[in-house]
């Protein structure tokens, strides 16, 4: 049976689950975002260090992401998000912990161990893919990034109740991060996306790293990956310093950055469907645009209507480009490879991120004024976006049949 001919209704209840997954266990990331560098400058013995805890559970994401591919590829998706959830649990427990006893290095560790659930958290989009036909598998993608539109309302409003709910400052937030983790971990049970049938001794083999990065449609999928989410992130950290370091209040550095997280995730409720009309390639190359402008707007000028305009398009433009690049992902490997490629992508993606949410500090120092660094910032985004732009034009301008040729099949061996 060809993917084309799959019932979607499994893949349509198992999309529901993720949603759902999506908006309640999801809703910890901005918990964490919005509470993580402020509970880390409480108690960091440098102010400079402050941040320090978020890009610690960026890279959390980034070195669990290929062990865990690698485990979901063996057992399935639905172990994979028990241990991410369990992950997540240990570590808001863990930092609950350090923030009680004021010790950094314990709220370090768990912000790491928080990364876990980062992990498993991208690679809903995956399972989404899983049992979807070629039809469907765009708009499951897309249908369950929407989620997180709700998870980014869910979770502002979760640490204005929980914030100052005990003595310790954000200690409530992070128990509360504890309880979600515990509760939403339910919501897989009712997720039925087996793992790949084992390749008979005839199949093809599967291809190594090396050689999945020499695949033209993997390498260009994960190149637009990395840009499309390192950018994104690095003008997004980089805003509320530039916004106040302008001389606007910190709420309104907060409506900027609400205004940003629902136009990322907002358009996920057409993207699909832009996909399966248009093809996820043009889509990409909407996403790439979009994020060029982005910087473009910025760099016009530090009004209110700047960092709003600028912001919006930024997150349009990271949902085009990341949905886009990974419905070109999923199309370009076969399922016994998914757990190779997945975890070789996102390890790819959030290290990228990483170097991105590290960056953006630097960057903002330059110069001697605020304008200078958030300059810096949008000048930094050109020579990445030329190279995703590159790499489309070079994907799309290949000799039409080797572009049709299917070149994820290893030969068999002989025997």
């Amino acid at each position: 049976m060809t993917t084309a001919q799959i019932d979607d209704r499994a893949a349509k209840r198992n999309v529901f689950v993720l949603i759902l997954a999506q908006a309640f266990l999801g809703a910890q990331m901005p918990m964490i975002f919005v509470v993580g560098g402020l509970a880390g400058l409480m108690i960091a013995p440098s102010p400079a260090l402050a941040t320090i805890p978020i890009s610690l559970i960026v890279f959390g994401s980034m070195t669990t992401a290929p062990w865990l591919s690698a485990l979901m590829q063996k057992y399935g998706r639905r172990v994979g998000f028990f241990v991410g959830a369990l992950g997540g649990a240990l570590g808001a427990g863990i930092a609950s912990l350090g923030l009680y006893l004021d010790n950094f290095a314990v709220f370090l560790i768990g912000s790491y161990l928080t990364g876990i659930y980062m992990s498993a958290h991208g690679f809903y989009r995956f399972a989404a893919a899983d049992s979807a036909s070629d039809d469907f598998r765009p708009r499951a993608i897309s249908y369950v990034m929407a989620g997180g539109l709700l998870s980014a309302l869910i979770g502002p409003q979760l640490v204005k109740f929980t914030s100052d709910a005990t003595v310790v400052p954000f200690l409530g937030t992070y128990l509360s991060v504890v309880l979600i983790n515990l509760i939403g971990v339910t919501l897989f049970f009712f997720l039925d996306v087996p793992p790949p049938k084992a390749p008979s001794a005839d199949a093809p083999q599967a291809r190594s790293r090396r050689e999945l990065l020499r695949d033209p449609k993997i390498a260009v999928a994960i190149i637009c990956s990395m840009v499309s989410y390192a950018l994104m992130n690095l003008m997004m950290t980089s805003t509320p310093l530039a916004v106040v370091g302008c001389g606007f209040p910190t709420g309104t550095a907060a409506d900027i950055v609400s205004a940003h997280v629902i136009a990322m995730y907002a358009p996920s409720f057409f993207t699909g469907h832009v996909i399966a009309r248009f093809g996820s390639v043009r889509v990409v190359a909407l996403g790439l645009f979009l994020l060029a402008l982005a910087g473009v707007v910025a760099l016009m000028g530090v009004e209110l209507t700047n960092f709003f305009i600028a912001l919006v398009l930024l997150g349009i433009g990271w949902n085009f480009g990341f949905i886009g690049a990974t419905a070109m992902l999923t199309q370009a490997h076969p399922a016994h490879e998914r757990g190779r490629v997945q975890g070789l992508n996102d390890f790819l993606v959030f290290g990228c991120v990483t170097l991105a949410s590290l960056s953006s500090g630097v960057l903002m120092s330059l110069g001697e004024t605020t304008l200078a660094g958030w300059n810096a910032v949008n000048i930094a985004m050109i020579p990445f976006l030329a190279l995703a732009g590159a790499a489309l034009i070079w994907l799309v301008l290949r000799p039409a049949d080797e572009a049709a040729a299917l070149p994820y099949q290893r030969p068999v061996r002989e025997t």
